[in-house]
């Protein structure tokens, strides 16, 4: 499996600077990083130019609170920063963008919610056709990290991303919210099929490195393999101890 260091979390030893930390990262062993914000973006580019690194995705918006206009008034603004995201993307050839639900519409029950929500995916998908850029919608928890976010079952992301109904538009399974949520992965992923597009992991409880928790890496990982996922897995965890350290339990389970 292909690692993916975040580097917002990771490689802060070498400085604030995006590029300067893929290049750590590269160092360090990897060919691949994911980030939150598209900034620092003549840094980044140079550095992917340089050391062959790809960046795996990126947020549509950081910090990742969409909150849409009220339905059938004007989403100009929102599809304008999506598309200035995938003109972005594609300079540093980020294959795919991270969508969040935002807290939804008052008012409207939670089904009306996701129906709003696949309408202005579908929306998003239709005026980006021919980009080449990927979205992964991604549920949350609510428990610990994400009060009052309106998708924070993995379910939920599936049904829009069903409804989307698009090769280029599915799921972010983040391992870490799913568990804290106290969702079984293994029914989650066959529930999604071949939705999940993007993978990250953290250790649970603290979202540290793995490791660091009580995830049965070993046992996680081959549910994960058996899913038949084999894309790019992020490491979106906050390192307890140095970056290059953190990783080094799951490249021994992953092995």
């Amino acid at each position: 499996m292909r690692l993916s260091p975040n580097i917002e979390l990771l490689f802060g030893e070498a400085g604030p600077d995006l590029g300067d930390r893929i290049r750590a990262a590269s160092k360090a062993g990897f060919g691949a990083v994911e980030l939150w914000s598209l900034r620092d973006l003549e840094s980044v580019e140079r550095a992917v130019e340089e050391t062959g690194v790809q960046v795996t995705a990126a947020l549509v918006e950081y910090p990742p609170k969409t909150s849409f206009t009220f339905p059938g008034t004007d989403h100009t603004a929102y599809f304008e920063m999506v598309d200035r995201a995938v003109e972005n993307a594609r300079r540093i050839g980020c294959p795919r963008l991270v969508l969040a639900s935002g807290l939804g519409f008052p008012g409207a029950s939670r089904q009306r919610n996701l129906d709003i929500l696949a309408e202005v995916f579908a929306t998003v998908v239709s005026r980006t056709a021919g980009s080449g850029i990927g979205f992964a919608l991604e549920p949350v928890n609510t428990r610990v990290d994400h009060p009052g976010a309106l998708l924070d079952r993995t379910a939920d992301a599936v049904r829009v991303a069903r409804a989307v109904g698009s090769d280029r538009f599915g799921i972010l399974y983040d391992l870490y919210h799913s568990l804290t949520e106290g969702e079984d992965q293994a029914t989650e992923l066959a529930n999604a099929g071949g939705l999940v597009h993007y993978v990250q992991i953290a250790d649970v409880p603290g979202r540290g490195e793995p490791g660091s928790g009580d995830v049965d890496w070993a046992l996680q990982l081959g549910v994960l393999r058996a899913a038949g996922y084999t894309g790019p897995i992020g490491l979106e965890y906050y390192p307890t101890v140095d970056s290059a350290e953190s990783v080094r339990h799951i490249k021994e389970v992953e092995r």
